[in-house]
């Protein structure tokens, strides 16, 4: 069974990227997948710095990396902030790639040739693109394969009936197609 961790960027309550995250977690798991869940609000992941690193790796910035490391593939739900990504998010990739025990600088062994795809849910009418487009940079710095499909949800504020559902049948199909080939994706490269 192909495995993949969702991350979501933000915290917030009543969070549009977290029911969108939801959403496509449930359509990961409808397409086969054992999804993982991964919160980043109950991890305890202090601003990356090497001096820190240097003295002591934080055990929650370790238990993520050994998470991340044991999919096959990896869907990132994020907000956009001021055109980029969330520094939690941000932080969180950065711990999760630096190298531990006898590994190599660039060894990224949480996510090196593994897949992965993207999604954002703003209140602006683009849907969160711009975050979206640094985060696809991003995750391709580190040696991921993010897929050509993404998914935006502009107007968030109006787009998620009260059950967390999206209203409309685009995205919401969007949704459903863009897990379907990262589990596709990710099954393929983790043979």
């Amino acid at each position: 069974m192909t495995k993949i961790a969702v991350i979501v960027g933000s915290t917030r309550d009543g969070s549009f990227n977290r029911a969108l995250g939801a959403l496509a977690a449930a359509r990961l798991a409808a397409h086969g997948a054992e999804v993982t869940a991964i919160d980043l609000g109950a991890l305890d992941l202090p601003v990356y710095s090497a001096a820190l690193e240097a003295n002591a790796f934080p055990p929650d910035a370790l238990k993520l990396k050994e998470v991340l490391a044991a999919q096959d593939g990896l869907l990132v739900v994020s907000p956009e902030y001021n055109g980029s990504v969330p520094a939690l998010l941000k932080n969180a990739i950065d711990w999760a790639s630096r190298p531990t025990g006898d590994e190599g600088l660039v060894a990224l062994t949480a996510f090196r040739g593994k897949a992965a795809a993207i999604m954002s849910a703003s209140v602006s009418p683009f849907g969160g693109l711009r975050g979206l487009m640094h985060l696809r940079q991003i995750l391709g710095t580190i040696q991921m394969l993010v897929i050509p499909d993404q998914v935006l949800v502009p107007n968030a504020h109006l787009a998620f009936d009260e059950a967390g559902d999206l209203r409309d049948a685009l995205p919401a199909s969007l949704v459903d197609a863009t897990a379907a080939r990262l589990v596709a994706v990710a099954g393929a490269l983790a043979v």
